[in-house]
């Protein structure tokens, strides 16, 4: 099998580096073009943007560019880290209902691979992604679910 295009689905998890350093070793390994989807919510009320009063004393006061670009800095340091430069990588970034927009994505894309980390049963991201059952029964491609800390079996 050959993959030719490959998405990392980039959570709100410190395991997530993991998933797109495995992600650019694929990428790497089968000369594949990577695509790196940070998926964010949006946990500030809009209207929190124009009471300075609730933000920390000495706390930085945000506006809604400097919210919008966080995440995308984000996912360019975490590219920049764990991704080897030799790669074609194309970050994207969404606030959207991520199983949907991964779908979306894998069809304009043409994605062969989804790395997507194991589905956490935290309650937080229990609201934040849908369940990798959903992505298993829609998706057109082939899927990689990464668990976290791979324990040995039996």
């Amino acid at each position: 099998m050959r993959f030719a295009k490959i998405l990392v689905v980039n959570r709100l998890s410190q395991y997530t580096r993991d998933a797109v350093r495995y992600g650019g070793m694929l990428a790497t390994c089968f000369q594949a073009d990577l695509l790196v989807l940070r998926v964010i919510s949006n946990p500030v009320d809009q209207e929190a943007l124009n009471a300075p009063s609730l933000f920390i004393k000495g706390e930085k006061y945000k506006t809604i560019s400097s919210i919008e670009e966080q995440p995308r800095e984000d996912l360019e340091r975490v590219i920049r880290e764990e991704v080897p430069t030799t790669l074609s990588v194309t970050g994207l970034v969404t606030d959207r209902d991520p199983l949907p927009e991964i779908t979306r994505i894998v069809r304009e894309e043409k994605v062969d691979l989804l790395v997507v980390l194991a589905h956490e049963q935290s309650r937080l991201e229990n609201l934040l992604f849908p369940d990798n059952h959903g992505l298993i029964r829609t998706l057109p491609c082939s899927i990689l679910l990464m668990k976290h800390e791979p324990r040995p079996v039996g």
